[in-house]
């Protein structure tokens, strides 16, 4: 028997969560210095919450009769245009950090990735959250 693709409100839900652990990592970072394996811990919790907040975007959008998206880019920009996020390029600035942090990639990203997750992007993913809190009301 196939099951039910989760609803929106379950990914937010799941969202949610995500983002509470990444508030707690960015708390302490905010605090003091991190070792390098709790930098690497943050940067793991961000790339969970990005993701699960792609996830509820995608099933918004699916919901409202929009789709499908080739990847995470068309996605963000969708969401722009759909008011679900309040700065794309910012958006999509996220997209790409976490493309050129893949180890694949020679890049040494880790530094400057960190700052963005703690002063930028956890901004970003809280007014997603306010965003969809709304929405979902």
């Amino acid at each position: 028997m196939k099951s039910m693709p989760p609803s929106c409100e379950d990914c937010f839900h799941e969202f949610k969560i995500a983002l509470e652990d990444l508030q707690i990592f960015v708390k302490q970072a905010r605090l003091r210095e991190l070792s390098e394996s709790r930098k690497r811990e943050l940067i793991a919790n961000f790339e969970v919450a990005h993701e699960l907040a792609l996830k509820v975007i995608k099933s918004y959008l699916k919901r409202c009769g929009k789709g499908p998206f080739t990847g995470s880019r068309d996605l963000t920009v969708e969401a722009f245009h759909a008011d679900l996020i309040d700065d794309g390029k910012a958006w999509l600035d996220m997209v790409i950090d976490r493309i050129q942090y893949n180890p694949i990639y020679e890049l040494d990203k880790q530094p400057e990735f960190f700052e963005n997750i703690v002063k930028k992007y956890t901004r970003l993913l809280d007014r997603f959250e306010d965003t969809m809190d709304k929405i979902l009301a």
